[in-house]
């Protein structure tokens, strides 16, 4: 008999450092799950992330078990790390806060490209892009 999802998941855990405290124990907690076998294998396998948060999906299962898969480091946080800024623009269309370069951008669809919505580099360049200007970045030529 196939297992029945009851529900799915999306946290931000910062990389190598997910504990029993919230967000991960109150979420795990509350689905009655063993947040230990989450903590340790998450923990061992985003080690050489450190310091940097990470997208994690998880499907719940009927049977009290669970899986999840890591999506890496969010596309904003990559591209304020590139640009240098803390935060983007409150008003993004008026107020720039930095600029992009193509390289850097071409990096960023490099390393997103399985997650986003794209069937090419060129393709994943302009979501990136568009993250961007949502923030206030600005797309160098």
């Amino acid at each position: 008999m196939a297992k029945t999802v009851i529900g799915n998941i999306k946290l931000r855990i910062p990389a190598g450092r997910a504990t029993a405290g919230p967000p991960v124990g109150s979420t795990l907690g509350q689905w009655g799950l063993n947040m230990m076998d989450f903590i340790n294998p998450f923990n061992d396998a985003t080690k050489d992330l450190m310091g940097k948060d990470v997208i994690v999906h998880m499907k719940i299962f009927d049977d009290r078990t669970f899986e999840w898969k890591s999506l890496g480091q969010p596309t904003d946080d990559m591209i304020r790390e590139k640009v240098g800024i803390k935060k983007g623009s409150g008003k993004p269309h008026t107020d720039k806060v930095g600029k992009l370069t193509d390289a850097q951008l071409t990096e960023i669809a490099t390393a997103k490209m399985d997650q986003l919505n794209a069937n090419d580099i060129e393709s994943a360049k302009k979501v990136v892009a568009g993250t961007a200007r949502s923030m206030g970045v600005e797309i160098a030529d």
